[in-house]
């Protein structure tokens, strides 16, 4: 096992995998940049480094300001959380190269399932359901119109390199393709340094849906079923929930299987998550995130496991802690994502927190590295803390989720709690009849 692990980020998951380490008796050691010296995760760690000024390319993204740390207070692991330098190849290279271990893939594995077109060809050949669409990076307009012919419109246009909704545009015939096409390589070069776009079917109303997935890196694979993201804003998701509404154990473990075959065919190593869009029954393979997720919380509430115990115990070489057979689900869990914007604009609302209280009692749990009197700096995702719930069916989790966001108090800025008042109240939401547009729907009939 580690002696000490340096954790590479900052906010409530900084805090999530402190509390980890020192639950396991592993030394902790966080960096900051200046405008987070006064973050809960660097009061709580056992050390801090302050990294540089608040912009991340200055400070969190700074792959030798973090090796340096490590090699000053002698880390012999580094976890990455997720964003920031969690999918980079090139860190888990340098880290590796200083014989310090990367909580995570290899970056070979990264590299493969960062280029979108290389992982839809590697889950095609582990045996993985793909949506249809070309085999590769579309050359030109002529290559575009055949592949969309082949598969029917609508379609969409991706960015190779892409996430988060940008590189990507939506064609419903023949005449929209070509400015769909210009549109698309143009964002994903301005947003990605690399214009490479590739076509696939559209599915007009699916859900999305990942499985939680680890490998040992030597042969094994479990899953630990799936969250439904499909609550989504601008491609960005806002609730999640395990089980999935839609799905039922037939359906869990078929495609759990399917994706802990090819997590041991491939020879991963650790946390991952596959990601589908799921229509009619069938699932269509639309990524793999090589990390922990946001939303891991909702799989440890309904599996019990501590997912970041799970990663630390792989990457040490300790292997899987459970076989497949070991892994039971119990009950229902919702996690809503609350951010520091307006809940009508989404304008992000830094500033301080004059009152910050979190709901208690059976099946609540609150991630969050915010308190009373903390400055929310504006350099930063507005994320600021995960209310988690958990009820033994979605029924009582929906009727305590709804108690819980009564409760839930934060004065001095502006959140997203109201927005999450609402859904729960939602005839659709709480039937879990919804699909990846439902959100955007909602809110521009609010408008």
């Amino acid at each position: 096992m580690f002696q000490k692990i340096l954790i590479a980020n900052r906010g409530e998951i900084a805090l999530r995998v402190l509390r980890a380490c020192k639950e396991l008796g592993i030394q902790t050691v966080v960096v900051h940049s200046t405008a987070d010296s006064d973050a809960m995760h660097v009061r709580l760690a056992d050390e801090s480094v302050c990294i540089g000024p608040p912009p991340s390319r200055e400070s969190y993204l700074n792959i030798h300001q973090i090796v340096a740390a490590c090699e000053i207070t002698g880390a012999d692991a580094v976890h990455p959380g997720y964003g920031f330098l969690s999918e980079n190849a090139k860190f888990a290279d340098i880290l590796a190269a200083h014989n310090i271990t990367f909580i995570g893939p290899s970056g070979d594995h990264i590299r493969i399932m960062g280029d979108k077109i290389e992982a839809k060809r590697t889950a095609k050949r582990l045996g993985i359901p793909v949506v249809p669409g070309s085999d590769g990076a579309i050359s030109d307009e002529k290559e575009a119109k055949r592949v969309a012919a082949e598969i029917g419109y609508p379609v969409i246009i991706k960015a190779s390199a892409g996430g988060g909704g940008r590189g990507m545009k939506v064609a419903r015939t023949e005449a929209d393709l070509e400015v769909a096409l210009q549109t698309a390589k143009s964002e994903a070069g301005a947003a990605f340094g690399d214009d490479a776009v590739y076509i696939e079917k559209y599915l007009e109303k699916p859900r999305h849906i990942e499985l939680q997935v680890f490998g040992d890196g030597a042969g094994r694979g479990v899953h630990f079923g799936e969250r439904d993201c499909s609550l989504q804003r601008r491609h960005q998701k806002v609730w999640e929930e395990a089980n999935s509404p839609a799905l039922n154990a037939e359906e869990r473990a078929r495609i759990g299987g399917i994706c802990a075959k090819a997590i041991a065919d491939l020879g991963y190593s650790g946390a991952g998550t596959i990601e589908f869009l799921y229509e009619n029954g069938e699932f269509y393979f639309i990524e793999m995130n090589t990390r922990l997720q946001v939303e891991h919380p909702v799989t440890e509430a309904i599996t019990g496991i501590d997912l970041v115990h799970e990663q630390i115990r792989v990457a040490s070489g300790g292997g899987l802690s459970v076989r497949q057979e070991d892994i039971k689900f119990n009950g229902h869990a919702i996690e809503c994502r609350i951010n520091a914007e307006d809940p009508r604009t989404f304008t992000p609302s830094p500033g301080t927190i004059t009152h910050f209280h979190t709901p208690g009692g059976l099946g609540i749990r609150v991630d969050s590295g915010v308190y009373s009197g903390y400055r929310i700096p504006p350099y930063y995702d507005s994320l600021i803390g995960k209310l988690i719930v958990h009820g033994r069916n979605r029924v009582e989790c929906m009727m305590r989720l709804r108690r819980a966001l009564d409760e839930f108090v934060v004065d001095g800025i502006k959140t997203t709690l109201p927005l999450f008042r609402d859904l729960v109240g939602n005839p659709d939401i709480a039937n879990g009849d919804y699909d990846i547009h439902w959100l955007e729907k909602y809110l521009a009939k609010e408008d």
